[in-house]
């Protein structure tokens, strides 16, 4: 068993034990040292390789975790994601090297899907155009849209897409759906009706991502795709940008083919000024904040924080990846 006294562990991520400051505490008290990231931004893999060397533990953010950052963790045992993507981890290469890789499935589906929900009735309602009319002085008149009697589709409807689901059965909306292993007893007992992908995009007023990155769906919004969808929808994603086509968007809102979009993540974060789709204003943008609420951070962060602690004794994790 090793002595944790002698471990060292890097934190990254910016919310760790913001809400519950026992989570830091708890993870001084019981190992050698803990380094903090005070970028207050994820780290590029060049600013990590230089910082990786001589940790045991490292619970990490949004962080680009390549090869040649694993190369230079001399002594990492674990790798424990505050968050459930890994895509920006290599796995193969911490597989060869011998790195325990987790994650915390589930702990922040609810705060995205009320994110996403948000973001749903913003672009709805106009909402932040119509603040910033009313605080210049005006009174502007704007036209919405109610999601009563709307489609609402669900690309993906897993532990997020099914809060969402939630979320939604109280708007009257009819709620769509499309999902590679849908599960079946959920989607009967929330009324949710299952389509194929092109019939979802065909369907749906608005259209909210909800699935992973993968080799098949990497820039699945592509121009294809966002030409099969209804003309005059909206589009959210709150998932991953690697998700979206970004110039391909860009010229489906310029075109009108699609009245608006919200987007809390990017293909680069952050996306910066001149990103021409944050010039548009049928866009709403936010910074990857998704699971940035009290619920989420913590229990992201104790599940995160029990997982290193326990690959540095030599207990096997609650949530490995691999």
């Amino acid at each position: 068993m090793t002595d944790l006294a002698e471990c060292r562990v890097l934190v990254t991520p910016t919310t760790f034990g913001k809400s519950d400051p026992s989570l830091c505490r708890e993870l001084e008290a019981q190992v050698g040292e803990v380094v903090y990231n005070k970028s207050g931004k994820p780290l590029k893999a060049a600013e990590l390789a230089e910082l990786i060397g001589g940790f045991d533990g490292y619970i990490a953010g949004l962080d680009e975790i390549n090869a040649a950052v694993l190369a230079a963790a001399d002594r990492l045992r674990v790798i424990a994601r505050y968050g459930v993507g890994v895509d920006q981890v290599d796995l193969a290469a911490a597989q060869a090297r011998g790195i325990v890789v987790t994650n915390t499935p589930g702990a922040n589906s609810t705060a995205v899907a009320e994110l996403a929900v948000g973001l749903l009735l913003a672009l709805a309602r106009s909402i932040p155009q119509a603040s910033e009319g009313t605080k210049a002085g005006g009174w502007p008149r704007l036209n919405g849209f109610s999601l009563e009697d709307k489609t609402v589709g669900l690309y993906g409807l897993g532990a997020i897409g099914k809060q969402v689901a939630r979320r939604l059965a109280g708007f009257d909306c009819q709620v769509i759906a499309y999902d590679v292993l849908p599960d079946r007893d959920f989607v009967a007992a929330h009324g949710i009706r299952l389509v194929a992908a092109d019939e979802l995009l065909a369907q749906a007023d608005f259209l909210s991502l909800h699935c992973p990155v993968l080799p098949e769906t990497r820039g699945l919004v592509n121009a294809a795709f966002l030409d099969r969808m209804k003309p005059g929808a909206f589009l959210v994603n709150t998932a991953r940008g690697e998700l979206v086509d970004e110039a391909s968007l860009l010229v489906a809102l310029q075109s009108g083919r699609l009245r608006g979009a919200a987007l809390d993540v990017y293909s680069q974060e952050p996306p910066g000024a001149e990103n021409p789709l944050l010039k548009l204003p049928q866009v709403i943008a936010t910074p990857h904040i998704g699971s940035h609420a009290d619920g989420a951070t913590n229990a992201m962060g104790r599940m995160a924080l029990a997982d290193c602690l326990a690959v540095l004794r030599g207990e096997t994790p609650r949530f490995p990846v691999q």
